[in-house]
C-alpha cells in the first residue's frame, strides 16, 4: 500500500497560496454539492443521515448537519485529528457558496435536464468533489468534520482513504435510510463512488508540481502526519 493513499499531500507555498487553494476547494466542493442537488437523482449520504435525524428530533435539517459536524468533530479530535481554520473555514464557507451558486438562473435551469444529463451531473458532482477535497485539505489549514475522521481513520487503521470514506458513506446511508431519510441512485453512487474518487484525487495532487514531496514533508511536520496529530495516541504504522 502506498502512503499516498492514507496521507493527504500538502499544497507547497506560504499561507497565502495554501489559503487561495483552500478558497478554491470549498468552492469547487459546494458547486460540486449543487451538481448533486440539482440532478434530483438523490442525496448525499450524510445529507440522508441528516434528514433521518431531523424527522426523529426538533432540529431542523440545517441543524442536524450542524449537530452531526459537531458531533463528528469531536470524535475526530479525540482520535488525534488536527483541527485547524480549515475545519471551521470548511463548515462556513461551502454553505455560503452553496447559497450563492443557488441563486444564479444557470444553475436553477440545470434540473431542466433529461436523464442522461442529470445522470451527467451527478458524475460531474461527485468528481468535483474529489478533486475539492484535495484541494482544500492539500492547503494543510485542517479538513472539515467528514474528512478530518477520513483522515484519522486511514492514519490509525492503515487502510487506504478510498477504502475508509467509501465505508465512512455506506455507514451513514444505513443509519440515515433506517431513520427514514430519502435514499437514490445517486446516494448509491455517491457512497461507492466517492473514496476511489477522492484517493485518485490524492494521488494526482501528490504527483503534481502543486504538492510537497513526501519525503520533505515527513522532515519538516514530524512527529505530525499530515491531517493527523500524535497527541499521544498514535498507532501509525
Amino acid at each position: 500500500m502506498t502512503e499516498q493513499a492514507r496521507v493527504a499531500p500538502r499544497i507547497r507555498g506560504g499561507a497565502a497560496v495554501r489559503s487561495l487553494f483552500l478558497v478554491l476547494g470549498l468552492f469547487l466542493f459546494a458547486l460540486g454539492i449543487v451538481l448533486l442537488l440539482e440532478s434530483g437523482l438523490g442525496l448525499s449520504p450524510w445529507d440522508v443521515l441528516n434528514q433521518g435525524v431531523s424527522e426523529h428530533t426538533p432540529l431542523s435539517f440545517g441543524a442536524a448537519n450542524v449537530a452531526i459536524a459537531a458531533g463528528v468533530v469531536a470524535i475526530a479530535w479525540r482520535l488525534g485529528a488536527r483541527i485547524g481554520p480549515g475545519t471551521l473555514a470548511n463548515a462556513v464557507g461551502i454553505g455560503v457558496f452553496v447559497d450563492l451558486l443557488l441563486r444564479a438562473q444557470a444553475v436553477s435551469d440545470l434540473s431542466d435536464a433529461g436523464l442522461v444529463g442529470r445522470a451527467a451531473l451527478l458524475g460531474g458532482g461527485i468528481a468535483l468533489i474529489g478533486l475539492a477535497t484535495a484541494l482544500y485539505i492539500g492547503a494543510g489549514m485542517g479538513a472539515g468534520a467528514r474528512d478530518s475522521l477520513m483522515l484519522v481513520l486511514a492514519q490509525r487503521t492503515s487502510n487506504r482513504v478510498g477504502v475508509v470514506r467509501a465505508s465512512l458513506e455506506v455507514a451513514v446511508t444505513v443509519v440515515g435510510f433506517t431513520l427514514g431519510g430519502t435514499v437514490g441512485i445517486g446516494t448509491i453512487a455517491f457512497a461507492l463512488a466517492i473514496g476511489p474518487t477522492v484517493e485518485a484525487a490524492f494521488s494526482l495532487l501528490a504527483r503534481s508540481p502543486l504538492a510537497v514531496s513526501l519525503s520533505r514533508e515527513r522532515a519538516s511536520t514530524a512527529p505530525e502526519v499530515s491531517g493527523v496529530t500524535d497527541a499521544g495516541r498514535t498507532t501509525q504504522s
